[in-house]
């Protein structure tokens, strides 16, 4: 349901202070209902949002950001930045899609969770996926039917760059027939298969080698090379418009030294180096950093350093943390960035960017640094990474008192 409208529902769990119900009957609808692109958005989980207009979906998101920062941070934002908006459609570059054979229906469903969670939706197409892969969810529960492991896949891995790619993941050996299937699909398609028999470190393409690095563009003149199941941003174009915004509003200039924390493969820490007198990347995933140091290199880009920490802990000690910085940027996971603050920012950072993937830890970190570090918070707004869906990203600008 949406606001204002009236509506027959049921009642699915209580709870002391709200109720969650089911919406059964649409009795009086929103002027901002609209009609679903996707035949399959009524039992998808992937995205909640189709039935509201895409600048409805845009306020709404702004709204909770606000309504978070105001209610938790106990602050409101000096000026709302501009929502970041691209494409709403084929924007998915990357996914992990639920593999599940299902006896009693002779046939293996390949796509997101349904509504309730509980089982995969049986999807024919995604029109938020890639273009390459979107049009391609029947074909994959077919082949997966056909597989003598169709009971032993329970996720394909979506990574679209300048090629796609499909990562099976598969709990037993296959058999010379599925290799043979798999390989024959990729052809028809356009499409590099890579396997995943055991952890992330174990892909391998059909002929036994490591598989093809992928690359995207930042801009016109810097790419990060990455691997299928690196942690990348979903939406390529978002993307380059949040590395725009996030460098404009740190202003950084060529006497700066900037720290860039939960830094992956240096989305921004390179574009940031070619602005600054230094930057210095920390990330607690050991691959993403020597990654992105690779990219550093073959960037021609020296005035960068990183380190492997994990965040979640207190690094008051590390040489990292006791730098001279002018500039923070963090980048946390939904869990958000408490942790850091224990010993950090220092005193001669004079404007921070917070990339946030979640409202709530935004606006508990936002009290923090208001309250407690020195800061005031001058803008923010939302970033539409994921269009359709009720996920919040945003950013936000915060200058030293």
């Amino acid at each position: 349901a949406l606001p204002g409208e009236r509506v027959l529902a049921h009642v699915v769990k209580r709870h002391r202070q709200y109720d969650d119900a089911v919406a059964d009957e649409i009795l009086e609808a929103s002027p901002d209902r609209i009609q679903p692109h996707c035949a399959h958005a009524q039992i998808c989980s992937g995205c909640s949002l189709q039935h509201l207009s895409p600048q409805q979906q845009i306020e709404f998101k702004q709204k909770h950001l606000i309504d978070n920062l105001e209610r938790i941070g106990k602050v409101s934002p000096q000026r709302l930045l501009a929502p970041l908006q691209r494409d709403i459609w084929g924007y998915r570059r990357k996914a992990r899609l639920s593999v599940r054979h299902v006896d009693k229906k002779g046939k293996a469903l390949v796509g997101f969770r349904e509504a309730n969670g509980r089982y995969v939706a049986e999807l024919q197409s995604c029109p938020v996926l890639d273009v390459r892969v979107g049009p391609l969810l029947g074909a994959l529960s077919a082949l997966v039917t056909e597989m003598d492991a169709r009971a032993s896949i329970p996720q394909i891995e979506v990574a679209a760059a300048e090629r796609a790619v499909l990562v099976f993941r598969h709990l037993h050996p296959l058999s010379a027939g599925d290799r043979s299937r798999l390989r024959q699909f990729g052809l028809d398609h356009g499409l590099d298969i890579v396997l995943q028999p055991a952890g992330n470190d174990s892909l391998v393409d059909l002929d036994g080698a490591a598989p093809a690095v992928l690359s995207y563009a930042i801009n016109d003149t810097l790419s990060l090379e990455y691997l299928p199941l690196d942690f990348v941003q979903v939406n390529d174009s978002i993307n380059r418009a949040m590395i725009v915004q996030a460098l404009d509003l740190l202003a950084v200039g060529p006497n700066d030294r900037v720290l860039d924390l939960y830094c992956g493969l240096g989305n921004f820490t390179l574009p940031l180096a070619r602005r600054a007198a230094s930057v210095f990347g920390v990330e607690g995933d050991a691959g993403l950093i020597e990654r992105a140091r690779a990219n550093a290199s073959r960037c021609g880009i020296a005035n960068v350093d990183y380190a492997v920490a994990d965040l979640s802990l207190d690094h008051s000690d590390a040489a990292w943390a006791q730098g001279d910085y002018t500039r923070l940027l963090l980048d946390p996971p939904r869990a958000g960035a408490e942790a850091v603050f224990d010993y950090l920012p220092g005193s001669g950072v004079e404007r921070l960017v917070y990339v946030s993937c979640h409202p709530g830890t935004l606006a508990r970190d936002t009290a923090v640094l208001v309250q407690r570090k020195g800061f005031d918070l001058v803008a923010a707004g939302v970033m539409d990474m994921f269009p359709h869906t009720a996920h919040v990203e945003s950013m936000a600008l915060f200058v030293r008192r």
